[in-house]
């Protein structure tokens, strides 16, 4: 039996079943969290944001219209509150160089992880985005991860699709050397030279 969808749930929060507040909770708390991690890059600071997260789209609950998805509406005040958090610390975001890392370089790596098996890949990817600013992992994680359209993460970060392609493509970017300095050199300069 299919679950209800989230408009059953709104719907029932706004005529006054609180209650009805914890499923949605349920179904959005482990993508909250994960979003809240890659940005703020602390568990507990990730927790309390997730946490902030859902208080908000709580009491705010009767301002989203339905203009979007419901998981977009929410995406959104993570993204922001996890902002709000990163602010307020000062935390400076971790500069990679992308200048010299070209396309070439960027479909060898993504093939030298395609020889990973599925769960070293896994592994792999997840450490390497932890070493991502946090928008940087917020973005890769809606796009590829959750498989967000750009105009689902336009509305979320509040800014044209367009512009959310180029973030994303300097995302992949700043990935692929992360990735590119953590396999091993030598498995890439292998399939460098067999490409030849």
């Amino acid at each position: 039996m299919a679950l209800p969808n989230d408009r059953y749930y709104i719907d029932r929060i706004m005529e006054g079943d609180s209650q009805a507040f914890a499923p949605l909770v349920d179904r959005y708390k482990n993508l909250v969290y994960t979003l809240a991690l890659r940005m703020v890059k602390n568990t507990e600071e990730a927790e309390e944001a997730a946490q902030d997260t859902f208080v908000k789209v709580f009491r705010s609950l009767e301002k989203f219209k339905g203009e979007s998805k419901f998981s977009t509406w929410i995406y959104r005040i993570a993204y922001n509150t996890c902002l709000d958090r990163i602010k307020k610390h000062k935390s400076v975001p971790l500069a990679v160089a992308i200048d010299d890392y070209g396309t070439r370089q960027l479909r060898s790596t993504e093939n030298v992880l395609d020889t990973l098996d599925d769960e070293e890949r896994h592994r792999v990817m997840q450490e390497c985005l932890q070493q991502l600013p946090g928008e940087d992992a917020f973005l890769l994680t809606l796009y590829y991860f959750e498989e967000q359209s750009l105009e689902e993460i336009a509305k979320v970060i509040g800014i044209k699709a367009n512009n959310v392609k180029i973030k994303l493509f300097r995302c992949r970017k700043k990935l692929g050397e992360i990735l590119r300095a953590k396999l091993e050199p030598e498995i890439i300069s292998e399939y460098e030279r067999e490409r030849k």
